[in-house]
């Protein structure tokens, strides 16, 4: 019976500091996104931060993300699209961006892109289910995943 127990007792601790160890793993060096009253109101405004290198994520005629990145930092990603948008471009991006949330019965929000001390870092535009995973890759490098391809067509039929 007691070699049961300290089986047990040590199975136990074998689980525990595996799991430790895993979650130290996993704290990584993550950023975020948050909800951000100033970037929706920069986005849905037309305004172009000088400050900021802008990429879309998604079709050209409606993105499923806009993220606006601090020049300070280098984007460490493929998958987004760097654009260098006029003002007017800008504008269509975002009403076409809009048109198309509406169209499945979502809307379009801004998030301020923070880094893992809470810095923010960039901003972002999309409608709320649209998920991301913002990794701090160190040197002010940052990889900041896409959302889903279809991100907008899973509410496709969900509207009626």
């Amino acid at each position: 019976m007691r070699k049961i127990s300290m089986s047990y007792m040590i199975l136990f601790v074998a689980l525990a500091f595996s799991s430790f160890g895993c979650a130290g793993l996993l704290a990584g060096k993550y950023g975020s996104i948050v909800p951000d009253g100033s970037a929706t109101t920069a986005f849905e405004s037309f305004q172009l931060d000088a400050g900021l290198n802008y990429y879309v994520s998604g079709a050209d005629e409606y993105p499923n993300a806009l993220l606006g990145m601090n020049k300070d930092y280098v984007l460490d990603s493929t998958l987004w699209k760097r654009i260098d948008p006029t003002p007017a471009r800008f504008r269509d991006l975002v009403l076409q961006m809009q048109t198309r949330a509406w169209q499945v019965g979502q809307r379009q929000y801004g998030f301020a892109v923070v880094d893992d001390q809470g810095r923010r870092i960039g901003i972002w535009y999309s409608i709320l289910p649209a998920r991301t995973l913002v990794v701090m890759k160190g040197d002010r490098h940052v990889e900041v995943y896409t959302p889903d391809i279809d991100t907008y067509l899973r509410y496709e039929n969900s509207k009626d």
